[in-house]
């Protein structure tokens, strides 16, 4: 069975388009079939695998009725696909609002196509809106990408009712799939504060990996690349290839359950 996870946090700039890209990307290094699905109208996720104003675009999907087969995108990995995002999607939560069953056109969606794969991973715009709703309507499981700062915090209690109330009354199967710490920095007070307090809080939701404060992390989707192919033995290379890993070891604790 496919896992779908929706990566989301309504505050920007915490590293969740970054998170999506070389999750996705490092999934499919280690030979799953892995299907990115951007479904940001900044488009930076598609951007990040080298795909600017790429069309049809989830866009099409939603709003046109194209067919997703004839939006899915091959990439520089064999077994990453993606379906692209683009400017145009910024209008679509207002052409959608008075559409029947509008919070579950990603699930209709992703009904059939998940199934050719091991993970759906779906960039979540920064903001709860219907974007972010029809992500956690489709999902399994949220990854939640916290910035280790102050008012970070603030926003995750923020999320977290939201995932509460989608699956109360959208999607019982919606769980918290784990929080991420990124741009970490061990040696800031501020860090290692935010990250006992998330950790005491939350527990094993937490992820052992962090994500540290990288500049060959920020400089790689300038080149429309993922980390592994802009500098595969950086150090936030290793952090999402750990991250991948430590995926992979939950999903085999989750089939034992």
């Amino acid at each position: 069975m496919p896992r779908i996870i929706a990566i989301a946090n309504q505050k920007g700039g915490v590293g969740k388009t970054t998170t999506a890209v070389n999750l996705s990307a490092a999934l499919a290094i280690l030979g799953r079939k892995v299907l990115l699905l951007d479904a940001d109208p900044q488009a930076n996720a598609s951007s990040g695998l080298g795909f600017t104003k790429a069309s049809p675009t989830l866009y099409d999907i939603l709003l046109n009725g194209t067919p997703p087969q004839k939006v899915l995108r091959d990439t520089a990995y064999p077994h990453l696909k993606l379906i692209p995002s683009s400017i145009d999607l910024i209008g679509s939560e207002v052409e959608l609002a008075t559409r029947p069953g509008r919070e579950r056109l990603l699930a209709q969606i992703l009904a059939d196509l998940a199934s050719d794969y091991h993970f759906v991973i779906i960039d979540c715009p920064p903001s709860l809106g219907l974007l972010t709703l029809n992500a956690l309507t489709a999902a399994q499981g949220v990854l939640i990408p916290l910035q280790c700062e102050y008012y970070a915090l603030e926003g995750l209690s923020l999320l977290i009712n939201s995932i509460r109330r989608v699956k109360k009354s959208l999607n019982p199967r919606l769980f918290l799939y784990g929080i991420l710490l990124t741009m970490y920095d061990g040696r800031n007070r501020l860090t290692r504060q935010v990250e006992a307090e998330v950790r005491q809080h939350f527990g094993q939701a937490v992820f052992e990996t962090v994500i540290p404060r990288n500049v060959r992390l920020s400089e790689a989707p300038s080149h429309g690349k993922p980390i592994f192919a802009y500098d595969a033995s950086s150090r936030g290379a290793r952090a999402y290839m750990g991250l991948a890993q430590e995926i992979l070891r939950r999903e085999v604790r989750f089939a034992k359950k």
